[in-house]
């Protein structure tokens, strides 16, 4: 097998952990390179520190699969881990929708696996483990006998590691508006045509924390996509909801959505562009009891985090004067370059300029089924806050 070893003063990230091992880590490589496939990796000493897919083309140049040196890397060894994976989710309580597999924190780097009831959604992100893809189809097969598998591998992404955008079926042909069940209300999942895998299961825990803020009052969604938070509100005894997003097509789903659970009296949508709408009713003086904002990533690039932020700061501020004394904000980010820290001195600034005192109700991440590895920062994407503005 084909030996990476690693160069002696920037190898400590690696031995602590991270699954990534990038071209300039790498002293040396003894052996054929053939992009997507298996190598094991070595300290500048000789010493063995994982096994994990190369490929040249990527600044990733390696990602680990295990660190077991006795571990294979075959078709049972993917069957075992997605095996493993459901049986944490079980134990956390996540059966009916959920992430199955979330990369690099399920120790299946650049593999993506949504679970709707008995429909899969996979995204294959590096062309190592686009390789296995077969064998994650068959342990798929063999753990679920789903009714139905799909990829959603049209992102960019894919394109750094070599590989084309395509989406398609990985099973027999299946009808792939799918509704799902979430905290006691039904939501459409438009698996072909929604964003990213179809529906955003990691705002599932965070979409019930509205429950007891919400109720009586009038609430304005910001960025609501498909009306997920507004239906909760709804749901939860909001008196009036008002959603607004860009898409006329997830406009569209979310009043598909509201009449599901029989809320179109109390959730109403628009489409129009959020961030003019926000300025437009600051004019306006309008008055909410809660608002909330779970805007799109705005920067996936580090040199536009400062542009990111400016955003951020921009409709939380917006969002704070649209509030009543006493009112709440519920707000998120799920840009991953923006830290936990960093978003909340945003909101801080925010409050700052608005001259408005904020107490905080509760701040969190994503979804458990979407696990955090302490040395993994990016296995941390998403931000989730409510305040009541006094």
């Amino acid at each position: 097998m084909t030996k990476v070893f690693l160069k002696k003063q920037i190898q400590n990230r690696v031995l602590l952990g991270h699954p990534w091992i990038f071209g300039n880590e790498v002293g040396e490589i003894k052996g054929e390179v053939v992009p997507g496939d298996i190598v094991d990796v070595h300290t500048h000493q000789g010493s063995f520190l994982g096994r994990g897919y190369i490929n040249p083309q990527s600044q990733i140049l390696v990602r680990l699969l295990t660190r077991d040196k006795s571990e294979e890397i075959n078709p049972e060894f993917f069957y075992r881990r997605l095996l493993k994976c459901w049986e944490y989710r079980q134990k956390l309580g996540y059966v009916e929708n959920c992430r199955l597999v979330f990369g690099e924190a399920d120790d299946l780097p650049a593999l993506v696996i949504d679970k709707f009831n008995d429909y899969f959604v996979l995204q294959t992100l590096a062309l190592g483990i686009e390789k296995w893809k077969p064998a994650i189809v068959d342990a798929l097969n063999r753990i679920f006998s789903p009714k139905g598998i799909y990829e959603r591998n049209d992102v960019p992404v894919r394109e750094l590691e070599g590989m084309e955008q395509q989406k398609g079926f990985l099973s027999a042909p299946f009808d792939t508006n799918v509704i799902i069940n979430e905290n006691g209300l039904k939501f459409h999942v438009d698996i072909v045509n929604g964003q990213k895998t179809g529906y955003f299961l990691d705002q599932q825990d965070n979409r019930r924390e509205i429950r007891q803020i919400v109720k009586d009052a009038n609430v304005l969604e910001a960025f609501c996509y498909t009306g997920t938070f507004s239906c909760h509100a709804g749901y939860y005894g909001a008196k009036s909801v008002l959603g607004l997003d860009i898409s006329e097509h997830a406009v569209e789903t979310a009043r598909r959505n509201a009449e599901l659970n029989n809320l179109q009296d109390v959730c109403k949508f628009q489409a129009v562009n959020a961030f003019d709408q926000l300025k437009q009713y600051t004019r306006e003086d309008r008055k909410f009891d809660v608002v909330i904002l779970d805007p799109p990533a705005f920067t996936k690039s580090r040199e536009n985090i400062r542009k990111a932020v400016t955003g951020y700061k921009e409709i939380n501020l917006r969002g704070m004067k649209l509030l009543n004394q006493g009112g709440f904000l519920v707000t998120a980010s799920c840009t991953n370059l923006v830290s936990p820290e960093l978003f909340l001195e945003t909101i801080d600034a925010a409050a700052k300029d608005a001259k408005k005192r904020l107490r905080q109700v509760t701040f969190q991440t994503q979804a458990k089924d979407h696990p955090i590895l302490r040395n993994i920062e990016n296995t941390t994407y998403l931000k989730f806050l409510i305040v009541e503005i006094a």
